[in-house]
C-alpha cells in the first residue's frame, strides 16, 4: 500500500489533483460544519502539505496566499465563529513575524535573547502613547490623539524605535556570550518593562500600571479598523513583507556572516567579518520585526499594559523557534503556528470539553488540572520531547544546495578576467 501511495505521489499531477481534492474536501467540512474547530484546523493544515509538494516555489506561494486570503477567509465568513477565526488567524500571523524576527538573532546569529519581547512593548507603546490622550500629559506642542491615518507611519516609527532599542541592547553585550548573552537580555526585557510600569512619575509618559486605553484605532482612507477580519489581512501583508525580506536576507552576504559568526565567532573575525556590525544589525532587524507587530497589537486591542510583556511572552516566543527548528523559516512559521493554535484552540476546546462532561455526567474534574491552566506543563514537556528526540525541530534548516562545478567555472571565468586586465595594463 505504501508503495502503491509512493508511486503515485511521484507524479506531479498526481499530486496537484490530490491537494486540490484535500482543500475542497476540508473546505466543504468548515462549510458544512461552521463552528469546528477540527475542520478549520484541517483547512490551514493544507498550507503545511503544500510546502512538502513538488510544486515551483512560485506556484506554492500563489496557492498559499490564495489560500489565506480568499479561501479560509470567505468559507469562514460563513460560521458564525468567523470573528474567532480570524482573531486565531490575526494572532498566528503576529507571533509568526515576531518569530521570524528572534529567528534572525537566535537562529541566523547564535545570539541567546530573552527579553525579545521588550521591544514589541516599545512598538506597542510608539503607537498607543500618540494615538491616544496620553501624548497630552507630557508633549507641550501638537493635538492629540493622532488621526487613525497616522497607524501606518507608525508601523515604520515602531520599526526604527525597536531597532533603536535593538541597537542599544547590543553595545553593553557585545563582548559576553553563551549564558551571560542569556541573562543580561533577560534583564534588559525587565528593565523595559518595570520601566513601562513605573514611568508614569515625575513626567507622566505611560501611564504607569493603569496602561493606556482609548487607542484611536487605525482607518483607510477613512474606513474605520476595528474587526479581527480586517486587521487579519494587515497583520498578513506584513508578514508576506517580513518572509520576503528575511528571506533575501538569508542567503545575502549579512546572512552568510551571521551564520559564520554563530558557527565559530574566531574563525569569523580571521575571514574578515566584522563582528560588532554583524551583531548589532541582527539586533536591530530582528527588533524591528518585533516593533512593528508590536504597534499592530496595540491598534487591535486598543489597551496596552505592561503585564502584556513579561519574561513568559519572550519565553514563548523562543519556544516557538525552537520548536519549529532554529534557522528554518519555514519551521519558524509552522512552531509559532502550533504553539498560538495550542494555546487559543487546542487547549481551550479540550478544557471545555472536559467542563461539559463534569457537568452533564457529574464527573469532578479538579479546575488545577485543565489544560487551559497547563499551558507551561504542556510546552516544557514538548521541549524536552524534542530536545531528547527531535533536536533540529518540525523543520529543520536547510543549507543552501550550491553547484560545485558552475562556482569553480565562475571562479576560473573570474582568475581569467582578472589576469587579461592585469596584463593589459601592464602592456600599455
Amino acid at each position: 500500500m505504501s508503495a502503491f501511495f509512493g508511486k503515485l505521489m511521484q507524479s506531479k499531477k498526481n499530486q496537484i489533483i490530490l491537494f486540490i481534492a484535500y482543500v475542497v474536501l476540508a473546505g466543504a467540512g468548515l462549510f458544512l460544519l461552521p463552528d469546528s474547530t477540527i475542520a478549520f484546523l484541517m483547512l490551514l493544515f493544507s498550507i503545511l502539505i503544500l510546502y512538502h509538494l513538488n510544486f515551483n516555489l512560485r506556484a506554492k506561494w500563489i496557492s498559499g496566499i490564495v489560500i489565506l486570503a480568499i479561501i479560509m477567509p470567505f468559507i469562514a465568513s460563513q460560521s458564525d465563529s468567523y470573528q474567532t477565526y480570524m482573531e486565531v488567524g490575526t494572532l498566528v500571523g503576529i507571533y509568526c513575524a515576531m518569530a521570524l524576527g528572534l529567528n534572525i538573532v537566535v537562529g541566523f546569529a547564535g545570539l541567546l535573547d530573552l527579553g525579545f519581547i521588550a521591544f514589541f512593548a516599545v512598538g506597542a507603546y510608539s503607537y498607543a502613547i500618540f494615538a491616544s490622550e496620553q501624548a497630552s500629559k507630557f508633549m507641550p506642542f501638537g493635538h492629540y490623539p493622532l488621526p487613525g491615518g497616522s497607524f501606518w507611519i507608525f508601523i515604520i516609527v515602531g520599526a526604527a524605535v525597536a531597532a533603536l532599542f535593538g541597537i542599544l541592547l547590543g553595545v553593553p553585550v557585545l563582548r559576553v556570550r553563551g549564558d551571560y548573552l542569556a541573562i543580561v537580555t533577560l534583564g534588559f526585557g525587565e528593565i523595559i518593562r518595570i520601566l513601562l510600569n513605573n514611568m508614569d512619575h515625575p513626567i507622566n509618559i505611560t501611564n504607569g500600571s493603569m496602561g493606556i486605553a482609548s487607542i484611536t484605532p487605525p482607518n483607510f482612507f477613512g474606513i474605520s479598523i476595528g474587526s479581527s477580519s480586517q486587521f487579519y489581512y494587515i497583520v498578513f501583508g506584513i508578514f508576506l513583507v517580513v518572509i520576503y525580506v528575511v528571506r533575501k536576507l538569508e542567503n545575502s552576504k549579512l546572512g552568510r556572516s551571521w551564520k559564520a559568526v554563530r558557527d565559530n565567532e574566531i574563525a569569523a573575525q580571521a575571514m574578515g567579518i566584522p563582528l560588532v556590525k554583524t551583531k548589532l544589525a541582527a539586533f536591530a532587524i530582528g527588533a524591528s520585526f518585533s516593533g512593528m507587530m508590536g504597534v499592530v497589537f496595540a491598534a487591535k486591542q486598543m489597551f496596552v499594559d505592561a503585564t502584556s510583556f513579561t519574561y513568559l511572552e519572550s519565553t514563548m516566543v523562543l519556544v516557538m523557534v525552537i520548536l519549529g527548528g532554529m534557522g528554518s523559516v519555514p519551521g519558524v512559521i509552522l512552531g509559532a503556528g502550533v504553539v498560538i493554535i495550542l494555546r487559543t484552540q487546542v487547549l481551550t476546546n479540550i478544557s471545555n470539553w472536559l467542563s461539559s462532561i463534569s457537568a452533564d455526567y457529574g464527573i469532578s474534574i479538579p479546575p488545577a488540572i485543565s489544560p487551559e491552566k497547563m499551558q507551561l506543563l504542556i510546552f516544557g514537556l514538548l521541549l524536552i520531547i524534542f530536545a531528547l528526540y527531535r533536536t533540529q525541530g518540525l523543520i529543520p534548516h536547510k543549507n543552501r544546495k550550491v553547484n560545485v562545478e558552475v562556482l569553480k567555472k565562475e571562479s576560473a571565468e573570474a582568475a581569467l578576467a582578472r589576469e587579461k586586465a592585469t596584463s593589459g595594463g601592464a602592456d600599455s
